[in-house]
């Protein structure tokens, strides 16, 4: 029986990947350099950024040391400009309003940090949906490392066969199931270039099914 929601934030809530990329893209295009997605797409979802250095790329292929700190706040700049105006996704307010209507329990899990979480969400007016919250901020290892969700089962009292996990990346996608949760891929125009396959059921958005509909499906596939 389902008794929890945990929702990802970045590209699932909000479309925060979109001005991300597209924000680093702008810096590739100043010094003529491409970004390449298929090295991109392994970053997102998750706060490492152990395998792909977007800086050191770029001064590799220039020849030049860059002024990180200065492109950096730049960037950051961009990419805020370009949050600040993404609508709340379809159907997560829905999604939301739903589950408090019939009791169920609310978590979000995010690779990112906090105050961008929280601040985030107080804008969008969700903040008070989420019975809790966790981030980077309570963990050693983000996703695809399952410690977010686990977590997050914890603290809302929860099995992993009673929860149901909303995600919109690969890397997501992996900490949830590895959790043992029960994944439902939701992809924005940015991951729905990605491999969601390991997720056990993909929509389009959360707006496609009601509450009761995809809690119905959930439990439907696991008992099939």
């Amino acid at each position: 029986m389902i008794r929890g929601i945990i929702f990802d934030f970045d590209g699932l809530i909000v479309d925060t990947e979109w001005p991300v990329f597209q924000s680093w893209v702008e810096i590739f295009d100043f010094f003529g350099v491409e970004l390449p997605f298929d090295q991109w797409s392994t970053i997102i979802g998750t706060s490492s950024h152990e395998h792909f250095d977007p800086f050191a790329m770029i001064e590799r292929q220039v020849g030049q040391t860059l002024d990180r700190q200065n492109l950096h706040e730049k960037r950051r700049g961009r990419e805020l400009e370009m949050v600040a105006v993404q609508p709340i996704l379809p159907g997560v307010e829905g999604i939301l309003s739903s589950a408090k209507t019939h009791h169920l329990k609310l978590g979000l899990a995010s690779s990112s940090d906090r105050n961008w979480v929280a601040g985030n969400l107080a804008r969008l007016g969700l903040l008070e949906y989420f019975d809790i919250i966790h981030t980077s901020d309570d963990v050693e290892r983000t996703k695809p490392d399952p410690t977010l969700y686990l977590l997050a089962l914890q603290s809302l009292g929860l099995s992993p066969t009673e929860a149901v996990v909303l995600e919109d990346s690969p890397n997501g996608v992996m900490a949830a199931k590895d959790a043992g949760i029960f994944t439902v891929a939701v992809p924005n125009p940015l991951t729905a270039r990605l491999n969601l396959d390991r997720a056990d059921m993909i929509l389009g958005s959360l707006a496609e099914l009601s509450l009761e509909d995809l809690i119905q499906a959930v439990e439907a596939k696991e008992s099939a």
